[in-house]
């Protein structure tokens, strides 16, 4: 991965939720999450696993795409993850991060 990419991710929280955003740094970002140092957000929760990951080639494009994640249903979030899901855990390798384990989701 180049340091220079950009990523739109989906984080799953303690308390069921998900949570879209951005980044050039997965590792950094979810340490800033889990220490409540990220997003507002996560003032009173706290990341439990990742569940989407997709590299984009620059911010404009990873907004966009998160703009649209966001935009979603819920259940149509979870549809996305299952179709990315290979391609999350491919991002993935070597990041020693707590990644979605493919299951059916309650919704």
């Amino acid at each position: 991965m180049n340091e220079k990419n950009w990523f739109t991710y989906i984080i799953a929280t303690n308390d069921g939720q998900l949570y879209t955003g951005i980044t050039t740094d997965i590792k950094r970002r979810w340490q800033q999450h889990a220490s409540g140092k990220g997003a507002k957000y996560f003032r009173g929760r706290h990341p439990s696993y990742l569940c989407y990951l997709e590299i984009q080639e620059n911010r404009s494009l990873a907004s966009k795409q998160e703009a649209f994640i966001k935009s979603l249903a819920r259940n149509e979030k979870w549809i996305l993850i299952h179709q990315q899901y290979e391609k999350t855990l491919s991002l993935l390798t070597n990041q020693e991060l707590p990644v979605y384990v493919f299951k059916t989701p309650i919704v």
